[in-house]
């Protein structure tokens, strides 16, 4: 193994820096590193990187990456082989290599690069040792690299150096903390040995030092020196993908691993400078300390790590069971019931290690100190076993790496100080884990020193240097410079331009789409773990409670009875030399005692011995041949043939002596028996073989006590059964017992045997008593019907035994079914006091399974490589299987019994890595034993376990503590099978498969009714696992998220402990809490589903992870969150941030569970408050942007944003804004459609806010904007308006729409209706401002107009010039509108268009009937001057002087014509063609009608006119507020029937109440006229007396007004005016009253008072009639009647 050092300097590239951000991967025997990405033509990295190599015909290849947005592309590539790399201590200034673009491939390996690039890149790469190792592999290494150094030329390197200058270190990626002295790694490296330790192995190690230079036989270490987090953001999957690769190239290359791959990977990332390069010394040493394993491990607690141990490598086996089980069931009670949980009442603990003194903090106590002699090692053993149950200490293992290493050095100095020589590498070995024990088998050794050597120099580690300290701290620092870089360590919280990080904090620190998987899973098992199983260690220890390992009469018996069956094995016996034969006189056969007679029934005789039987029988014959032929020639007297027989004997047993010597030994250790004991006993065993049975003789009792489930012979369908027993030649029978197919005999035989190979022969009968069987009797020596038999080798007994023997056939015709039970008690002679054969198998198993496991292979169980159906048969290597394999042969053991006995031994060691796998398959096989019972037998599986001879209530109790043990295990899967370790995940699956096999022989071979369902067990562990997870995430969740992912080691001491855990301060605790339950579901999901997939209806690991995660996590959260409502100490953002985190976490796991599918999870209403909250800051920051956007877009001059855009960049702004507050909202897919109701609420609120303030503004400023020569401005803020609108309408339709919740919806409807009034009031303002303009373009047409000359009975439709005059007119206005309404389509949006279209056509329409049609009375003209004369005080003269000077205004029906025919070309230019305002608005403008009306009345007749004006104006005298006084008049009607023509009577009553002031005579008088059409002849006036100085006066005159035929009274009305008669000058005023005809027509007699007003009131029409008929100079009535309608009341003398 070799150590590779790559430096990644800097590079020169060709090309211009803005196209390069690169970054450089190396490859080199499968493994991948990545520095950081720099940008720019000459980066600059930086970065060193270690690997380690045990093939030195490959490359290294290094590749240029340029970072792309989608994909990344090759730079270029260039291959450097290692062995032209140079061997150096020493960094070097690295050499410059240009880049290549293509690599050559060979066998599909690179072999070099071609096609040179214009890219160089400058690298530093050199191979150096490891520092710190001992003297001798210094020496060993020195001298190797000295001879590869010769063999390149390059002598000049001294080694000295090699020690004292440690490797510098600035690693990225490759080689991270691995040689900080187990930095991080230590808890977190998920495929780190730390944590792969096999469960109760696994807690040694933990967090203890690791040796000086452990590691193991992994071909790179560097694969798992991988997980660092950082930098991963850019190739997080690549790296991780990659990372499941290597797994599976190492797992393939390291089949000598024990349990496969990774487990052992992280070599360097436990030993502080050691690697592979120590390897083989290490495993070596494994062996040494393989002894006190079993001690080792229940005392390392989770810290540690330097076990004590005494000096004798022997003390175990004395003391080692009184730990074993009384400790290990003490701690293992206590742990559990205490604690269900499994995270033990460590503050309690924690305090006792204080008083105890062995507890300063955490870190110091990894390592408690190495000073102390062996006596007070013992006595520290009670503190440690404190410690196993202390996980809660683990996490606070990382604080600074810089102080661990310096207490590293310390410690490794007392190491070397202090520690016994001998001593150190075993105790830490002992920590290894009995796991690596089979490592020792894996390293390829190139000279390892002899072991004592060895343990020396391992101890004597160098003492580092000053130097060495600087260099590391130097690499650490530059590597937590380099992750945080690469982690990019601020959080993005750079504000653009316009966010002002106020109390919302603006969106950008939001994060919206948290993806908290990025992170690697946590292992967690490094610190939950280690702890409680230490201290059960690895299996139910009362499954050895009986334990015959300390029962040395019996171990001393079995000795040598293994010994007897094994030099002489059964398997090795002489056959029987069988011959056909024929006997001449009836002879029986030996085995089933039928006749042999003649060739009808001919036999089979072994020439040798001369034993006779049946050709069927002689399988069953299994005596051996030479024995038997020994006993028969003694007993005959032929001791020559004895003699001979004998020395075969011995030659075989002297045979298998020396080809097998290896069974012998291993006996002898088994028993641990002494050299010459064993020579003395090989000898006395071989006599006992010779001897044979000559000196052999025992008194066997038999009692036949009872059978089970015989066949039914009779045909009653029972039977009537009795036995006989036969030994040697005696034969004995029982009484029958009647119809029963279970009968209870009770009888008792005594027989004497005197020969070994003698065997009892039992056999059942049903008896019959009938003719047929008597007949048979005659032929035949038996008339009873056969029931089954089982022969017993008399050799296989001993002692007393209580046993249940199948029945078995005769021939293959017999119909056998059931047992037998037989109490058999043996007495041989010399072994009176002798256990029976079944103890003494389980004795010699015992034994043997405790030796293998714990004292050759350091506690871990070695599992056989067997194939085929029996492989579970085979329990042992090749030497031991044959030992128990022969044992059970010779002594009648079955083999279910074995597999029982196994099971047990198992059972004490059920968590070691692969035995689940065997225990499962194991009693699967004995579950088939027992229930599956064949078709031959009834007998019910429970009965046929009955009859097991390994005891029913001891292997149900065995099962029944398994069954609990496992249950424990699994409730805590996470630490005893770690997900890192893909062996551990194999155990956790076959854990799972023994509690199936559990379950099923409770229900088919215990036949309970309904035991506990596996599917079901492994539900609650798994719960209860992720409870307790749960939890101590909750309580450590600070200490683990720093350690699991902090960039910074220096930032980790700032958060003082009360902040730690959840705080209403900030929310830090709640997202690591996130990342970490995340880092546990994604683990469950991950690795725990696809492993526990056995019930893949009823368990999905996965989903029942986020379940209860979340279920936990949902109340903790609730509350925190009611909390913080109460007190709001953070920043809005940080809720958000915080509530985007929990929806992703639902989202992501808990949407899709079977129990949350259906329901409205209840998340958003935690946050609902803050989110509230949110939403008023972001108003605020909203309209604080608003301002910013619009002014910076006044002092732009509101530019369009663009060419196709026609309005300015602030509405964009704002609703970017809004759109971006709007999208975190959307981004929260609140689920709850209430709460989502809420929200939409309050941010309709806002966006109404905002919009209407920036109208405002506008609408504020506006028309300033009108009075300049910009006439895009206005245009352009116009088009604003109308965008807000457009968005609005946008805004609403992604908020939801129809669908939106009815108040926001309200809300923004009504917002959209007051932008729209806005819009329509700035379209007025803007076309006011053209006003003065249009009305000087208007007066020119009027003048253009007037000069239009023509008569007035021409229809207009003949004058040709009408056109053309029509043109005339129109060019004023059209050169005004042409110039602007062309600049108008082009900036205006269209709907802003059609809005100042209207405004325009408006003012035009409007401004043509003021100035053209009806032309504003001025001074000069009629009405205004009717309006004020009166006022001047009766100047009666100047009124006449106006009235005659007065020019007629009236148009010309020519010029009506000219008119008409312009307002349509006007109104052609207005709609444009379609592109302007639609044909349909024009024709109904209410402004075109009022224009038309008026032309239209300019061609009526004056009494068409009044009569119009009568029946339009209905309320002229309505509305007198100030009535200036009263008039009672009474009124008739009268119709003459014969002419139809109408009369009107008045009568004029009275005047009251009169208000006039006067300096002279008050002569009031009143006037009476009838207004209506067709009066020109008829008498229109009426006036009573005048009344002197009587403001009520009384008339009482009656009038007679005669009407004309041509129309109803309903066109006429009275004016009724009362005056002040004056004499030489017009009379004045005082008031007027108007009594319309109409409303009296249905009263022919009407009497009514009249409020006097001081006007006529009338509207736009009344004004019309009055202004054309003001201009009929020449018309008495037109004259009277405009005088009439626009009287006044006079001006009052002496009123102010």
């Amino acid at each position: 193994m070799s150590l590779l050092c790559v430096g990644v300097k800097k590079a020169k590239f060709d090309g211009p820096q803005e196209k390069f951000n690169t970054y450089v991967t190396l490859k080199v025997q499968n493994v991948k590193s990545t520095t950081i990405a720099v940008r720019g033509n000459l980066p600059s990295w930086e970065q060193d990187f270690m690997f380690e190599i045990n093939r030195l015909d490959l490359g290294l290849t290094v590749e240029v990456w340029n970072k792309g947005l989608i994909w990344d592309t090759m730079v270029g590539t260039v291959w450097i082989p290692l062995r032209t790399i140079r061997q150096s201590n020493e960094e070097g200034p690295g050499e410059w290599l240009t880049l290549d673009s293509q690599v050559i491939m060979t066998d599909n390996e690179i072999s070099g690069t071609k096609d040179p690039t214009f890219h160089r890149i400058l690298l530093d790469t050199r191979f150096e040792l490891p520092l710190d190792i001992p003297e001798e592999e210094a020496r060993y290494w020195a001298k190797k690299l000295e001879q590869l150094n010769a063999m390149r030329d390059q002598d000049d390197y001294a080694f000295q150096e090699e020690q004292e200058k440690p490797l510098p270190v600035h690693s990225s990626q490759c080689c991270n903390w691995n040689y900080f002295g187990w930095g991080e790694q230590q808890n977190d490296d998920p495929d780190s040995t730390v944590d792969d330790r096999d469960s109760d192995y696994r807690s040694e190690t933990s967090n203890s030092i690791p040796p000086p230079y452990y590691t193991t036989s992994q071909p790179n270490a560097s694969v798992h020196q991988y997980p660092m987090r950082h930098q991963q953001q850019s190739s997080r999957d690549s790296y991780t993908d990659s990372m499941q690769s290597y797994e599976m190239d190492y797992s393939d290359q390291r089949p000598i691993s024990p349990t496969g791959s990774s487990r052992y990977a992280s070599s360097a990332e436990l030993s502080q400078g050691s690697s592979q390069l120590s390897e083989d010394f290490e495993n070596e040493s494994l062996r040494d300390s393989e002894l006190d394993e079993r001690d080792g491990d229940s005392y390392h607690s989770c810290h540690s790590s330097v076990s004590y141990r005494k000096d004798s490598p022997r003390w175990e086996e004395e003391d080692d069971d009184l730990y074993l089980e009384e400790e290990e069931e003490e701690e293992f009670n206590e742990d559990y019931s205490e604690n269900e949980e499994g995270y033990p009442k460590e503050e309690e603990e924690e305090e006792d290690l204080r008083q105890q003194g062995t507890y300063e903090t955490p870190e110091h106590d990894a390592y408690p100190p190495l000073q102390k002699p062996p006596g007070q090692q013992q006595q520290q053993v009670p503190q440690q076993q404190q410690q196993p149950q202390q996980p809660q200490l683990v996490p606070q293992l990382k604080p600074q790496q810089q102080e661990r290493k310096e207490e590293r050095k310390e410690e490794r100095k007392e190491e070397k100080d202090t520690s016994a020589p001998q001593e150190t590498p075993e105790a830490l070995q002992a920590q290894r884990g009995a796991d690596e024990a089979p490592l020792q088998e894996a390293a390829p050794e190139p000279e390892p020193p002899e072991p004592a050597e060895r343990e020396q120099t391992e101890v004597e580690v160098q003492d580092p240097k000053a130097r060495a300290k600087a260099n590391w701290l130097r690499a650490f620092n530059k590597v937590c410079m380099q992750l945080q870089e690469a982690r990019g360590e601020g959080d993005g919280e750079a504000k653009s331009l316009w966010f002002k990080g106020g109390p919302g904090g603006g969106l950008i620190i939001i994060d919206s789409m948290p993806d908290i998987r990025k992170r690697k899973p946590i292992p967690l098992v490094s610190d939950l773990a280690q702890s409680l199983v230490q201290s059960r260690k690895a299996g139910i220890t009362s499954a050895l409670a009986s334990s015959t390992l300390n029962n040395e009469e019996l171990k001393n018996h079995v000795y040598k009875k293994t010994l007897q069956a094994l030099v002489y094995p059964i398997s090795c016996t002489t056959p029987h030399n069988f011959e056909v034969w024929t006997a001449t006189t009836p002879t029986y056969c030996y085995e089933c005692e039928g006749l042999l007679w003649g060739i009808a029934r001919q036999g089979m005789r072994c020439a040798e011995c001369g034993v006779k039987c049946h050709e069927k029988c002689q399988d069953l014959l299994n005596a051996d041949c030479l024995q038997r032929a020994a006993e028969k020639s003694s007993k005959h007297g032929a001791e020559d043939r004895t003699q001979n027989i004998i020395m075969v004997l011995k030659d075989r047993m002297k045979i298998r002596e020396r080809n097998k010597p290896e069974i012998f030994e291993l006996i002898q250790e088994v028993f641990g028996v002494t050299k010459t004991t064993h020579t003395q006993q090989m000898k006395a065993v071989k006599q006992s073989v010779l001897d044979g049975t000559s000196k052999w003789s025992a008194k066997i009792s038999i009692t036949v006590v009872c059978a089970q489930g015989l066949q039914a012979k009779d045909k009653t369908g029972s039977s009537d059964p009795y036995v006989t027993v036969q030994v040697g030649k005696t034969k004995k029978r029982t009484k029958t017992i009647y119809g029963n197919l279970n009968p209870v005999w009770e009888e008792n035989f005594h027989f004497e045997c005197h020969n070994s190979s003698d065997r009892i022969k039992v056999r059942v009968w049903d008896e019959d008593d009938d003719i047929k069987s008597r007949v048979k009797q005659r032929f035949k020596r038996e008339s009873d019907d056969f029931l089954g038999q089982t022969i017993i080798e008399v050799r296989t007994l001993s002692g007393e035994m209580d046993v249940w023997y199948n029945l078995d056939k005769r021939t293959d015709k017999s119909a056998v079914s059931g047992a037998i039970r037989l109490h058999i008690s043996v007495e041989i002679k010399g072994e009176e006091k002798v256990a029976p054969y079944h103890v003494q198998y389980t004795c010699l198993h015992e034994n043997l399974f405790h030796f293998v496991t714990d004292l050759q292979n350091n506690g871990v169980v070695k599992i056989p490589d067997a194939k085929g159906d029996d492989a579970w048969k085979v329990y042992f290597d090749e030497t031991a299987q044959e030992i128990v394999d022969e044992f059970a042969m010779r002594y009648g053991v079955e083999s279910i019994y074995q597999a029982m006995t196994h099971f047990a031994c198992l059972s004490s060691k059920y968590m070691c890595p692969g035995v689940p796998a065997v225990m499962s398959t194991l009693l699967a096989n004995i579950n088939a034993y027992y229930a599956h019972t064949t078709a031959s037998t009834n007998v019910s599986a429970s009965d046929r376990f009955a009859a097991s001879n390994f005891g029913k209530e001891r292997f149900v109790k065995l099962l029944d503590q398994l069954h609990n043990s496992l249950r424990i295990d699994l409730s805590m899967y996470r630490n005893n099978f770690p997900a890192s370790s893909p062996e551990r995940l194999q155990d956790l699956k076959s854990t799972v498969d023994l509690l199936t096999s559990i379950t099923f022989f409770r229900m088919k071979v215990q036949e309970l009714q309904s035991p506990p369902r596996a599917s079901q067990v492994v539900k609650d562990c798994v719960k209860a696992c992720l409870n307790s997870t749960y939890e101590y995430i909750f309580n450590n969740c600070h200490e683990l998220y720093s350690r699991e992912y902090q960039t910074d080691p220096t930032k980790k001491g700032e958060v003082p402990p009360e902040e730690q855990g959840p705080s209403i301060k900030n929310l830090d605790f709640w997202s690591k809490l996130i990342t970490l339950i995340v880092s546990i579901i994604e683990e469950d999901k991950n690795s725990y589903t696809p492993c526990l997939n056995q019930f893949p209806q009823e368990l999905n690991v996965g989903k029942i992870s986020a379940e209860v995660m979340w279920n936990l996590f949902a109340q903790d959260m609730k509350y925190a969150m009611e909390e913080h409502d109460k007190h709001r100490l953070c920043k809005s953002a940080d809720y958000m941030n915080l509530h985007f985190k929990v929806k992703w976490l639902y989202n992501e796991y808990v949407t899709e569970l079977p129990s949350f599918k259906s329901r409205v999870p209840e998340y958003p209403a935690w946050f609902e408050p803050f989110v509230i909250q949110w939403l008023d800051e972001n108003e605020e920051v909203s309209r604080d942007f608003l301002h910013g956007a619009l002014e910076r877009d006044k002092k732009d001059g509101f530019q369009q944003t663009s060419e196709h855009a026609l309005f300015s960049c602030s509405v964009v702004d704002v609703f970017s804004q809004l759109n971006q507050s709007f999208e975190i909202i959307k981004k929260l897919e609140c689920p709850d459609p209430q709460i989502v109701g809420h929200y939409m609420r309050r941010f309709a609120k806002t966006i109404s806010n905002v919009l209407l303030q920036y109208a405002e503004i506008i609408s504020k400023d506006f028309a300033s904007y009108c009075s300049k020569e910009k006439e895009k401005v206005p245009c352009i803020l116009m088009n604003n308006i109308q965008q807000l609108r457009v968005q609005l309408e946008k805004m609403f339709e992604a908020m939801g729409g129809k669908e939106l919740d009815t108040e926001a919806s309200d809300i923004l409807k009504e917002l959209q209706v007051k932008l729209n009034n806005v819009l329509d009031e700035l379209s007025r303002v803007f076309a006011t401002s053209f006003q003065p303009h249009i009305e000087e373009c208007v007066k020119q047409m009027g003048d253009i107009l007037g000069q239009v000359k023509g008569t007035g009975n021409v229809p207009a439709s003949t004058c040709s010039s009408v056109a053309q005059d029509a043109d005339n007119v129109l060019q004023p206005i059209m050169d005004l509108l042409d110039s602007n309404l062309t600049l108008f389509a082009k900036i205006c949006e269209k709907t802003v268009l059609k809005r100042v279209l209207k405004e325009l056509w408006k003012l035009v329409m409007n401004t043509m009937e003021k100035t053209i049609v009806l032309p504003p009375l001025t001074d000069q003209t009629g009405t205004q001057m009717i309006f004020n004369a009166a006022k001047e005080l009766g100047q009666l003269s100047k009124l006449k002087d106006h009235m005659v000077r007065e020019e007629a205004k009236s148009l010309t029906p020519k010029q009506c014509a000219v008119v008409e025919l312009a307002l349509d070309t006007i109104k052609q230019y207005f709609h444009a063609g379609g592109v302007g305002l639609k044909k349909t608005f024009l024709e109904k403008s209410p402004d075109l009608q009022s224009l038309r009306y008026a032309l239209s009345l300019y061609t009526q007749a004056t009494d068409l006119l009044i009569k119009t004006f009568v029946q339009t104006q209905a309320s002229q005298g309505s509305g007198v507020d100030d009535p200036v006084g009263e008039v009672s008049i009474h009124v008739e009607l009268f119709t003459h029937p014969g002419t139809g023509e109408h009369k009107v009577t008045v009568k004029v009553v009275a005047a009251n109440d009169l208000k006039w002031q006067t300096s002279g005579i008050f002569r009031p008088f009143i006037e009476v006229n009838i207004i209506g059409p067709h009066l020109s002849d008829k008498k229109r006036k009426f006036a009573t007396k005048s009344k002197n100085n009587s403001w009520a006066p009384k008339y009482n005159e009656s009038f007679q007004f005669t009407l004309g035929m041509e129309t109803g009274p309903e066109c006429y009305e009275l004016q009724v005016c009362v005056k002040d008669y004056c004499f030489a000058r017009e009379d004045r005023t005082v008031g007027i009253a108007v009594l319309q005809l109409r409303d009296i027509l249905q009263r022919p007699g009407c009497a009514c008072w009249l409020p006097l007003g001081r006007r006529i009131h009338m509207d736009d029409t009344g004004l019309t009639v009055l202004r054309i008929l003001s201009q009929r100079n020449n018309d008495e009535v037109a004259k009277e009647f405009v005088k009439l309608k626009s009287d006044t009341r006079s001006a009052e003398e002496g009123s102010s």
